[in-house]
């Protein structure tokens, strides 16, 4: 038994397997990110939420991101577009896809306004692709210099997609044992009846019953999809409750892209003979690029010291993923009413929570009193998404204060008063308003300033 399973392991790792799903991989990806940045453009996002905002809410750390003007903006967003081309294509793979990370990653650093758990998924699988021979098989790179074609590539440039879409699932169900979900069946109870206008099923999304059946089945399915896609027995029906979760998801709660990006990469599960079949599809759709014929056994060599270097960086790319979910525990509180270790952990659709926050500027000279005016200097996006998470009144109370100086009043102190409901439970005071937020420094600390959460 432990021989076999010592065996499985190295197979998954240090096996060789067929290039054929990495190839496919790459296609649904490159496609997918193409749409994907085309529609954004097309909404006018890049103009509101990078060009029109005076002041933009940064990651920690980060300060120096800043957006890069209207013509800057663009022609990022240009690059993004033909580098989706271009990986989809498989046409200068390693350039394009070098670029479309960077570029991608940029863009998602610069406003955390905008901050959504799929964008982040999008730069690490980018990240990823970096790490494998994508272009290498069913490419235009491959048409341009035959002698780039493998048929063979190492298990492990395949199954680390595998094990990040594992991780996804698995934490965001684990994120979702608690007892707003579960026992209270929160938020779901309170979104899910915003869809009774809907034909057929409207009527019943507005009965309790409904809102637990969504929410036990929601957690049931992150928790053990994953490894339902790794059983073969079981793969294909897996991934029909994939797409089917996935599209409900869409229809029911507007999330953007990302039911559909799972939709698309999931099928790295499959075997090769199914991305072998996807791909004699997709060359009867391309005459020019011939019915595959016998091929001749290629195997993909890659330099020990290369492989030991990305063994290495993926070793601690897991490690983060395994831990950055945890971080929680470190701080205090309720995790939804602090949010303080909340983003870049799978917390997937888990809160209704929303706020007001009115921002005050006291001379300590004179002793004058100003209330600020949000709108003069934040969107109505950025103001509502500030008033309830603590780093962005942080943020937003130190720009004011730098704002406040250059009027000439010296050593201005900002106080904020921010009210904010959660789960439906009501609006209540959020943060200390006699705190003097200038004062207060942007650290991983626990803020000692949030008030606590008292149901």
């Amino acid at each position: 038994m432990a021989t076999s399973v010592k065996e499985k392991l190295s197979s998954f790792f240090i096996g060789q397997q067929h290039i054929a799903p990495l190839a496919v991989f790459r296609i649904a990806f490159g496609s997918i990110m193409l749409l994907s940045t085309i529609r954004f453009a097309l909404k006018g996002w890049v103009y509101a939420f990078y060009i029109k905002p005076q002041f933009h809410f940064t990651f920690y750390g980060f300060d120096g991101v800043k957006p890069l003007g209207a013509t800057g903006m663009y022609s990022l967003f240009g690059l993004l577009i033909i580098s989706s081309l271009l990986i989809t294509i498989g046409l200068f793979y390693r350039v394009a896809i070098l670029t479309f990370f960077l570029c991608f990653t940029y863009v998602e650093l610069i406003d955390k306004t905008t901050y959504l758990n799929h964008y982040y998924f999008v730069s690490i699988l980018s990240f990823l692709l970096i790490l494998v021979p994508a272009h290498r098989y069913f490419s235009v790179d491959v048409l341009r210099k035959p002698r780039l074609a493998v048929t063979q590539v190492p298990a492990w440039t395949i199954n680390l997609f595998k094990l990040q879409l594992l991780l996804v699932y698995f934490f965001a169900g684990l994120s979702k044992l608690n007892y707003d979900w579960l026992i209270a069946a929160l938020p779901l109870k309170i979104w899910l009846p915003a869809n009774s206008h809907l034909p057929i099923i409207g009527s019943l999304l507005t009965q309790l019953w409904v809102a637990y059946a969504f929410s036990w089945f929601g957690a049931l399915f992150d928790l053990g999809i994953g490894f339902f896609l790794l059983w073969e027995k079981t793969r294909k029906p897996a991934y029909a409750f994939v797409v089917l979760f996935h599209l409900a998801t869409g229809i029911l709660f507007k999330i953007g892209m990302f039911p559909y990006i799972m939709i698309a990469v999931t099928p790295i599960f499959f075997s090769e003979r199914t991305h072998l079949q996807i791909i004699d599809f997709l060359r009867k759709l391309l005459p020019e690029w011939g019915i595959r014929s016998r091929e001749t056994r290629r195997i993909y060599q890659m330099p020990v010291v290369q492989q030991k270097l990305i063994w290495a960086v993926l070793g601690l790319h897991f490690t983060i993923q395994l831990l950055l979910p945890f971080r929680l525990l470190l701080y205090p509180g309720k995790l939804y009413w602090t949010e303080e270790g909340y983003r870049f952990s799978w917390r997937v659709m888990l809160m209704e929570k929303g706020g007001t926050a009115f921002f005050y500027v006291k001379d300590p000279t004179t002793g004058r009193q100003t209330e600020v005016v949000n709108a003069q200097y934040l969107t109505s996006l950025q103001e509502n998404m500030m008033a309830t998470q603590p780093d962005m009144i942080l943020q937003y109370a130190h720009f004011l204060a730098r704002e406040y100086e250059q009027k000439g009043i010296k050593n201005p102190i900002v106080t904020a008063e921010s009210y904010v409901t959660l789960n439906g439970s009501g609006s209540r005071l959020y943060i200390d308003s006699t705190i003097n937020l200038a004062n207060e420094e942007e650290t991983f600390d626990h803020k000692r300033w949030i008030l606590p959460f008292r149901q």
